[in-house]
């Protein structure tokens, strides 16, 4: 079953041309279904581009999906216009009163800074305390996972010396779990941050299960069963010249030249390279929306007390 998103939005014709199953507003209307209600919190400065990668993701799985957008109302960012803002997106103000089956929280280009001094933090902070009964399965991305790490557990995030970026191979330890059903022993994803989290305080505390681990870049997908959240800190939703784009960028401005590890063909910045996580890309957005599918209530409005009920029992 296809994503339902507004008629008018921007990643409607991209996502057409490359055959993601899609349904405009105006026909899902006329469906007698219950639709999964996904909110996606996007903190990203080019949101067109992020909302589009994230839409392509949740567009392979099986299921029909609802999507609203949604931005910090602290914070309105310069690189997405306003009205694209006004049109798509919704606040928390907007929709803390509705429930959703899923809610992703994306990354953010604030890692340097302390949590505290985020210009949203405190609201951040309160829509991820409202999610807890609210929304019935998390999936925070690169920062906001850290974020939602630090806040629920006091997990610190710790600076690297160089900037982690690039393509690298990670290990799936435990094959078996239903998040990473069909994934092969090892798979790459793209990486760009300069920050790594406490991996000795994960280990050390028990509701959280390593379910990806790089040796050079460290821990790369956490899950809680607990909380029904999962924690990636890469970013298999990239498109194929994202890491590129950044390169560039970084090369323009004198900020580094140094080439994405194992990303171009032959270290060569001038061939465009292939895409090689695809596939787990779309194994990871389909095992999450099917672990929601199976646990989460068809009546949303009692969400609360089906969590309280059963809440180990949904995963």
């Amino acid at each position: 079953m296809p994503i339902k998103i507004p008629d008018s939005l921007p990643a409607y014709d991209t996502l057409k041309a490359e055959r993601v199953k899609m349904m405009r507003a105006s026909r899902a209307e006329t469906q007698d279904i219950r639709p999964l209600k996904i909110a996606i919190l996007n903190l990203m400065p080019d949101k067109i581009r992020t909302e589009t990668q994230l839409l392509r993701a949740l567009g392979t799985t099986p299921l029909q999906l609802d999507v609203t957008l949604l931005r910090t109302d602290s914070y309105l960012g310069k690189n997405t216009p306003e009205e694209h803002l006004l049109a798509f997106y919704k606040t928390f103000y907007d929709v803390r009163h509705e429930k959703f089956d899923g809610l992703i929280i994306t990354g953010a280009p604030v890692e340097h800074m302390d949590y505290e001094d985020v210009a949203y933090w405190q609201e951040l902070t309160d829509i991820m305390d409202w999610a807890e009964t609210n929304c019935f399965g998390k999936f925070f991305i690169c920062w906001g996972a850290q974020a939602a790490l630090y806040h629920h557990y006091d997990i610190q995030k710790d600076m690297k010396d160089a900037k982690l970026f690039g393509m690298y191979k990670h290990k799936v330890p435990n094959i078996f779990h239903p998040l990473v059903n069909g994934f092969d022993d090892y798979f790459s994803v793209p990486v760009s941050r300069n920050t790594g989290i406490d991996e000795t305080a994960v280990a050390q505390t028990k509701d959280l299960e390593v379910l990806a681990h790089s040796e050079i870049t460290g821990t790369g997908l956490i899950y809680s069963q607990a909380k029904r959240s999962v924690y990636m800190f890469n970013h298999l939703e990239y498109d194929a010249d994202t890491l590129r784009r950044e390169y560039e960028r970084d090369s323009t401005t004198g900020v580094s030249d140094t080439l994405p590890h194992d990303y171009f063909p032959d270290n060569n910045p001038d061939i465009m390279p292939p895409v090689t996580w695809r596939a787990h890309r779309t194994l990871l957005f389909g095992n999450w929306i099917n672990m929601i599918y199976q646990g989460t209530p068809f009546d949303l409005d009692k969400l609360f007390a089906y969590i309280e009920k059963n809440p180990l029992e949904n995963d």
